[in-house]
């Protein structure tokens, strides 16, 4: 029995040693026939930094598309009865007990006895129940779907939940920073979209045919660079008809964006392709006949596709900012319209920062959404690396 014993071990560590060696081998094999979208996406999920950044701008960008779901009122719907109302957050437990629904307080009018204003104050004796999924408002999903669910509403119809409070006229901070995500993510990715294309068109033309192309372009491009953007920006909006609507706003501002935010990444591009025009699958591509177009487009920038994406996420926090910024100080959104800019041109005053500095929440979404595309962008230029082993 002991030499059957001590002759099967031998065969059982061979078994295992084969069957691990073939996970290598198969392993090695998909790393060598592996794309390089695929190799960069191995790279960029082993940077968890990254990964979680992602997942937060997937997350907001969730929240704003389906803002009519997720909001519990219009971004202009207004509560008469909580003018610069607290956060009302939901509760378990109160001094009359706990229950397994939360629920808020509700509401009572009181005078302040300094200032003699009507203040809201809760009342500990009274509870309201969350409802979740539950009708209220009609409104249009993704902006053609009528519905009227959102994602949690009070059972009492009479009165309202503001988990973030409101403003001084009475208008939900949590709902006007679910549709403002939305406004100033979309403007954004839109804006970022229009100086993409054109820094593709611009800076491959000059890098591809160089001599006085390239000069008269590089000339051009510096004009635009020069370009006061502060001044140039008072311009603008002061050029805006007062008549336009919010839309109408929106898409210019979108637009000026976007046709000044592609010298930078022109210049990338350009100086690429300088440095590559050279090399011997363009002069055989060229050789062979192949037109201008197909020899960049097919050759030329897939070389360096996965620094231009990284070049392009990382511009997409400036794109942000200049929105916000833009809208903060009047000269980008104007209301009706709900941004960041927006929401946080209501928070300047020395009184907002005392007596309601829950306006300054939005302030949050932009610095979180700025960091995650900063950390993304970090993580896609080291998962760019083709140096970067991901075995």
């Amino acid at each position: 029995m002991t030499d059957i014993m001590q002759k099967a071990i031998p065969v059982t560590v061979s078994a295992r040693q084969r069957k691990k060696s073939e996970r290598d081998e198969k392993k090695r094999l998909k790393y060598y026939s592996a794309s390089q979208w695929t190799l960069i996406w191995w790279r960029f999920r082993r940077h968890r930094a990254a990964m979680i950044a992602a997942t937060v701008l997937i997350f907001m960008a969730l929240l704003g598309a389906f803002a009519e779901l997720v909001a519990p009122y219009g971004p202009t719907s207004r509560d008469t009865k909580y003018l610069d109302g607290a956060p009302q957050l939901p509760l378990f437990c109160d001094l009359n007990g706990c229950s397994l629904r939360p629920f808020i307080h509700g509401v009572s009018t009181k005078r302040d006895p300094v200032t003699l204003r009507a203040i809201s104050v809760p009342d500990p004796d009274k509870r309201v129940y969350l409802t979740f999924f539950a009708p209220g408002e009609k409104t249009e999903l993704l902006g053609f779907i009528p519905t009227e669910i959102h994602l949690f509403q009070l059972d009492d119809k009479r009165a309202r939940l503001h988990i973030w409070g409101t403003d001084d006229l009475g208008r939900d901070v949590f709902s006007r920073t679910i549709y403002a995500t939305r406004t100033s993510l979309s403007i954004g990715v839109i804006g970022v979209l229009i100086s993409f294309v054109l820094a593709l068109i611009i800076g491959g033309v000059a890098g591809y045919a160089g001599g006085w192309v390239d000069n008269i372009i590089q000339r051009v491009t510096e004009v635009i660079r020069v370009v006061p953007i502060i001044p140039l920006y008072m311009g603008l909006a002061a050029a805006m008809p007062k008549e336009w609507s919010t839309t109408e706003v929106y898409f210019a501002m979108t637009l000026i964006l976007g046709l000044f935010g592609w010298p930078t990444l022109a210049r990338r591009i350009r100086s690429q392709l300088l440095s590559i025009r050279s090399e011997d699958y363009v002069v055989a591509a060229r050789l062979a006949g192949a037109r201008p177009l197909r020899i960049i487009s097919q050759h030329m920038l897939p070389s360096f596709t996965s620094f231009i994406i990284v070049d392009l996420v990382i511009s997409f926090p400036y794109m942000i900012l200049s929105e916000t910024a833009l809208s903060f100080v009047g000269l980008g959104l104007r209301p009706p319209s709900v941004s960041w800019g927006v929401l946080l041109q209501q928070a300047q005053s020395v009184r907002v920062i005392e007596q309601t500095p829950w306006l300054f929440i939005p302030a949050i979404f932009v610095v979180l959404a700025v960091l995650a595309f900063t950390v993304v962008g970090d993580g896609l230029r080291d998962a760019a690396d083709p140096y970067s082993d991901v075995r």
